[in-house]
């Protein structure tokens, strides 16, 4: 064949050795395995972790009375709601009542009620003639300030109740002056009905007057058993005696875990462990992914997790529903020495919103070289495993952490067989007859807090754009 019988090349014909082909005879260089899930961690990591022997740690406290101040929670179906009979001895002057069927009775003698912003349910000083239960909504304490000026004094929301002391008192009035501040649903139990429902409930009608009659024991404003101390006297009078009473049953914390089961075939672990050791890379995936579970637990446990675990009184509400300066100073302003906050970045965001709003600029604090947002001082540490709810509220959490301080702890044990990382071992299950080797991994931790006010939380926090 002649030159001139040679075919044309085509555009698409190659001149040279492609990339593609060059690899199968060059080493590339790569990274190690990423992982998208993997996060700052910074609750893990600003917690102190307190050796746990024995895998208990016990929280000895001092005798606190139960002031029956709980969450109560309901029925809804559709746009109807009708109160749990249980859910009635939140109320403490119900806490020791267990007659179901009474409290049955005494639950559907409640009414519903849709209340409009603005809508006065209580008004200082007159008869406390109902007790109510909130549904959903926000409402507004209000008092009179040293020159008659009307001042906020908090603020309550679903689950929330107030006027119970009528189940005792009939002379009972209205210490504060009560407003819905946004659209609000209650369930109301008026003064009538409950007398009908005594009426016909004797047991009922005993257990509250012996609750009456019974006065409460001397406590101090923590709830604790008061210890009684003489001050300001002179000469040589009989001093009183006392003693600081226990808990009889503290709660104790045991040690949870988050565990799996790694799995190699040993075909991959015999040949493409150059250059990396394919067995480490993947032990060091699943240890991360554990850590990111544990960080969760932390948080959401429903046994030892933080936002479980917050005092009812150490709860606080949005005045507004974006997290506002004065909302973070009213969540600072209810503990000694807090060290950190604790938001969804979400909630970051929307306190930063508000800040600018005011023109505020709060200066960032240094943490282990990262330049982390604060308030007065104290670290905004974000926390993705924190819930935003689908109506885009979520909560910000506030702690004093450390033994020393009666704070926030994070509980481990160190030293435990086949010990990989403090607290996390790996255990060689072996190889089975599918040549798949098998190691289990295990992570053993836990968190207490040691007084109420270690912990607080700033809730209903919105995070979506408000307009205008």
């Amino acid at each position: 064949m002649t030159i001139e019988e040679m075919p044309a090349r085509t555009v698409d014909q190659p001149k040279s050795l492609s990339t593609r082909a060059a690899r199968q005879l060059a080493t590339t260089t790569k990274s190690v395995p990423q992982m998208q899930a993997i996060s700052s961690r910074w609750l893990t990591r600003a917690l102190p972790w307190v050796q746990v022997n024995g895998g208990t740690y016990r929280v000895n406290r001092r005798l606190s009375y139960t002031v029956g101040d709980g969450i109560i929670t309901f029925a809804i179906n559709g746009g109807s709601a009708t109160v749990i009979p249980l859910e009635l001895t939140e109320m403490h002057q119900l806490r020791e009542f267990t007659d179901e069927e009474a409290l049955a009775e005494l639950g559907r003698h409640f009414q519903q009620q849709d209340l409009d912003p603005g809508s006065v349910i209580a008004e200082f000083g007159n008869p406390m003639d109902q007790v109510v239960l909130i549904v959903h909504g926000k409402v507004n304490k209000y008092g009179s300030g040293q020159y008659g000026e009307q001042t906020m004094l908090g603020q309550l929301a679903d689950g929330d109740f107030f006027g119970d002391d009528t189940l005792v008192d009939e002379s009972a009035i209205w210490p504060v002056t009560i407003k819905t501040a946004t659209p609000t649903t209650v369930l109301t139990l008026s003064r009538a009905a409950l007398n009908q429902t005594l009426d016909r409930v004797p047991s009922l009608r005993e257990h509250l007057e012996q609750i009456a009659n019974d006065p409460r024991p001397a406590q101090n404003r923590h709830g604790e058993a008061e210890i009684e101390i003489s001050s300001g006297h002179d000469g040589e009078p009989a001093l009183l005696g006392t003693y600081a009473d226990y808990e009889i049953t503290p709660r104790e914390y045991e040690l949870s875990l988050a565990q799996s089961v790694l799995r190699v075939h040993t075909r991959v672990a015999d040949l493409f462990n150059d250059p990396m050791n394919q067995v480490e890379q993947q032990l060091r995936l699943t240890v991360e992914a554990i850590y990111e579970r544990r960080e969760h637990e932390l948080v959401n446990n429903p046994d030892f997790g933080l936002l479980h675990n917050c005092d009812l009184k150490q709860r606080i509400y949005t005045e507004s529903g974006a997290p506002t300066p004065d909302d973070m100073d009213e969540l600072l302003s209810m503990r000694r020495s807090t060290k950190l906050f604790l938001a969804h970045p979400k909630a970051i965001a929307a306190f930063g919103r508000e800040c600018n709003k005011r023109g505020l600029y709060p200066d960032p604090v240094e943490v282990d070289g990262h330049r982390v947002p604060a308030w007065r001082g104290v670290p905004i540490y974000p926390c993705g495993k924190i819930p935003v709810s689908e109506n885009q509220t979520t909560a910000i959490l506030a702690m004093r952490t450390g033994e020393k301080d009666q704070g926030v702890i994070g509980l481990h044990q160190t030293g435990i067989p086949d010990e990989y990382e403090p607290s996390l071992n790996v255990r060689f299950k072996g190889i089975d007859d599918q040549s798949i080797m098998s190691y289990l991994v295990s992570c053993y931790f836990s968190a207490a807090v040691l007084v109420p006010d270690a912990l607080g939380m700033l809730d209903n926090v919105l995070v979506a754009r408000q307009t205008d």
